[in-house]
C-alpha cells in the first residue's frame, strides 16, 4: 500500500478518536431544576449566595415541598454545603403568624438541591405571605438571609384541614394531604402531615395521635379492601396504604383519636386520578 495512503488513514483515525474523546469530556450535566417550577429568586447578600426556590407547581394551602438551590453569585457553581432556616410569615392587617415548616434534613445537598417544605395554613387573599431563608454557607463560612414573597393559592379539591381536638377542646391541629406523586390502580402510599398550633409563630409537628381511615368513591357507593391504617414516621409524617380499585375521585374519612379519646372524625380528604 502507498505510504502516503497509510499515512493519511492512520490520521483519519487519529482525528476521529479525538472527536469522539472531546464529545464525551463535553457532555453536560443535568440541570437538576428541571421538570421543576421556579417559585423565586434572589439573594442571601451576606453570603455571596444566589437563593431559588423551585417546586412541582405553585404555591398552595397545605404540605409543599420545595427544593432550594443555592448558587455563588459570582462563578455560579453550586454550594452543596449549607446550613438552611426557613421561616415562613403571614402578615395581616391586624395581626401576623407563621406556618409549619421542615428544614433541610442535611447539609449537604441532594442532586445540588436542598428538599424541605412549608405547609401554608391559609391562601394569599387576607395577607402577604413572605419565606425568610436564612443562609449559612459553610464553603465560605458567611451567612445571610435571603426574604421572598410567596403567592399562596387555595386548591381543589382541598389538601388542607384543621380542628380542634374533642379531647381537650383546645389543641389546634392542622392535617396536610400528601398526594402519591404516581397514582396506581392499586395499592399507595397514603400519607399526610399533622402539626399542632402551639402559638401564632410556633407549629411543631405532632406524633400522639392514632388515625385510622376509609376510602369510598362517593359517585360509585363502594370501599375498597387491604388498606392500611398510617402510623406515624417521623417529622409529623404519618404514612399508611390506600387500594385504589379503579380511577375517578375517592374519600378518605378520617378519624383522629388522642389515646382512646375521640378527637375528630368529621374530616376527609378527596383525591380524583
Amino acid at each position: 500500500m502507498n505510504r502516503n495512503l497509510i499515512l493519511s488513514a492512520f490520521a483519519v483515525i487519529v482525528s476521529m478518536l479525538l472527536i469522539t474523546s472531546c464529545s464525551k469530556d463535553n457532555t453536560t450535566t443535568p440541570d437538576p431544576t428541571l421538570g421543576y417550577l421556579k417559585l423565586a429568586s434572589g439573594y442571601a447578600a451576606g453570603a455571596a449566595t444566589k437563593v431559588e426556590i423551585f417546586a412541582a407547581d405553585s404555591a398552595f394551602t397545605g404540605y409543599n415541598k420545595f427544593y432550594i438551590a443555592l448558587t455563588d453569585s459570582a462563578t455560579g457553581a453550586y454550594i452543596e454545603n449549607a446550613q438552611i432556616t426557613l421561616t415562613p410569615t403571614m402578615t395581616m392587617p391586624m395581626m401576623s403568624h407563621s406556618a409549619p415548616k421542615e428544614n433541610p434534613s442535611s447539609t449537604t445537598a441532594i442532586d445540588k438541591l436542598f428538599p424541605c417544605s412549608v405547609s401554608f395554613i391559609m391562601a394569599s387573599m387576607s395577607g402577604t405571605w413572605t419565606l425568610n431563608v436564612n443562609i449559612q454557607n459553610l464553603v465560605n463560612n458567611k451567612s445571610g438571609v435571603a426574604t421572598f414573597t410567596i403567592n399562596v393559592k387555595d386548591p381543589s379539591p382541598a389538601k388542607m384541614f384543621s380542628f380542634v381536638s374533642l379531647a381537650d377542646n383546645t389543641t389546634k391541629i392542622f392535617v396536610g394531604f400528601i398526594p402519591p406523586a404516581k397514582p396506581i390502580v392499586g395499592i399507595n402510599d397514603f400519607e399526610f402531615v399533622v402539626y399542632k398550633k402551639q402559638s401564632m409563630m410556633m407549629f411543631p409537628a405532632d406524633s400522639s395521635l392514632n388515625v385510622s381511615f376509609i376510602p369510598t368513591m362517593p359517585t360509585m357507593g363502594h370501599s375498597s379492601p387491604n388498606n392500611v391504617n398510617p402510623i406515624y414516621i417521623g417529622n409529623g409524617h404519618y404514612k399508611g396504604k390506600v387500594n385504589f380499585t379503579m380511577t375517578g375521585l375517592w374519600r378518605m374519612s378520617m378519624t383522629f383519636n388522642a389515646g382512646t379519646t375521640l378527637s375528630d372524625s368529621t374530616h376527609y380528604f378527596d383525591f380524583n386520578f
